[in-house]
């Protein structure tokens, strides 16, 4: 779950990470009024879940109550586009109305799960204020990491050694320790998956502010967390993604055009795979869990054709807690029901599978019935192109 910067810095206060002073404002009289109890020059920043504001047009400075006004008339309502939002863009509804501050320097603090090592790693670099993918790419000896023993903690060494790459002076080296040891304890504590400070700033006279701020929430803890999970915008979500998720299928929309239905992320992932093997594209990543219900298959087979760049549907099943039987009749069920406007390939095995190819079969519905994974692949592919 991803959540606003001004909700972010919210949540960064609360352990003592220094932000700049703000509030938000859904209307150009709230970010009037803001400004005015600022007392100062402010930046007017649109919120939505996507980088690349300020290239965009959705960061603008203002010196007055008045000029805050003003910026925030012609941010809030636009249709922000960035190279995060895609072309269609994001309706800005509110605005952070903060402080400006005077820059030092501009620095780049991270921390995430390294897959690799299954522990959290902290990333820092002495390049901050632009996208740190361009960072790896063209300069990766600027990104320095230190990877954290979970049992242990991130110790103050470490923070040190990250200061130090980062060229902070001596001057600020316990302000950026205690700054890193709280950025991780925000990460712990919250059951994040990310925590962004892009740009960690240092200002003129020598303090570490978090300018901008990122954070992402693993989905399976929210539970441990009410109030973060309060903080979830669905506004800013994909409708589709949205609406799987009432029927707990996990759902993720891609920019592809064929559709992939499968029970077990592993094999849903493989799918995807011998699918770009095949000359093909992958619409989404979808679900439906190891033990899917007749009704959660059919309602995976819904918002599958609900996406308009859907051509063809692949349905790869293997069949260990959940029937086959039970999937085919889904299938079926659904396919009647919403009405079958696109090819569909299928290919099931596992408990069940004959029962399941006989109602599929005898549907009197227009299924192409694989025997294999790569035959799935190469079936699906050609029906996706004509």
């Amino acid at each position: 779950m991803k959540v606003h910067e001004y909700q972010a810095k919210a949540i960064l206060r609360k352990y003592s990470v220094a932000c700049p002073r703000g509030e938000v404002a859904y209307t150009p009289s709230e970010a009037r009024d803001i400004a005015a109890r600022l007392g100062k020059k402010v930046v007017v920043k649109a919120q939505i879940h996507a980088g690349g504001r300020g290239k965009g047009g959705g960061i603008k400075l203002a010196a007055t109550p008045d000029e805050a006004e003003k910026a925030a008339k012609e941010v809030i309502g636009m249709c922000l586009k960035t190279y995060q939002t895609g072309p269609q863009g994001r309706i800005v509804k509110r605005v952070l109305v903060e402080e400006a501050s005077d820059i030092k320097k501009e620095l780049y603090l991270g921390i995430v799960i390294d897959r690799r090592t299954a522990a959290p790693v902290i990333m820092a670099s002495r390049s901050g204020g632009v996208e740190i993918e361009k960072v790896a790419e063209l300069t990766p000896e600027l990104i320095f990491r230190e990877y954290i023993d979970i049992t242990a903690g991130f110790q103050p060494y470490q923070a040190r050694k990250l200061a130090f790459a980062m060229r902070l002076p001596s001057t600020v080296l316990s302000k950026a320790i205690a700054f890193m040891q709280a950025l991780y304890r925000v990460f712990q504590e919250s059951d994040a998956s990310l925590v962004e400070i892009n740009p960690l700033i240092l200002t003129e006279d020598d303090n570490l502010l978090a300018l901008d701020a990122k954070i992402n929430f693993d989905d399976n803890a929210l539970t441990r967390h009410p109030d973060i999970r309060e903080m979830r915008d669905l506004e800013e979500e994909d409708p589709l993604e949205v609406e799987a998720s009432k029927y707990n299928l996990n759902y993720i929309k891609l920019d592809g055009n064929i559709g992939c239905m499968v029970n077990g992320a592993g094999l849903a992932m493989a799918t995807m795979d011998i699918i770009k093997l095949a000359g093909g594209s992958p619409a989404n990543f979808l679900d439906v869990g190891g033990g899917a219900s007749e009704e959660q298959v059919k309602n995976a087979f819904r918002i599958l054709l609900s996406d308009k760049n859907v051509k063809a549907v692949l349905i790869n099943i293997f069949g260990g807690i959940v029937r086959c039987d039970i999937v085919a009749q889904g299938i079926v069920r659904a396919a009647q029901e919403l009405g079958l406007h696109v090819p569909m390939v299928v290919r099931i095995e596992g408990t069940n599978v004959e029962q399941g190819r006989a109602i599929l079969q005898e549907s009197g519905l227009n299924f192409t019935v694989a025997t294999g994974m790569k035959d799935a692949a190469e079936k699906v592919v050609a029906v996706s192109r004509g």
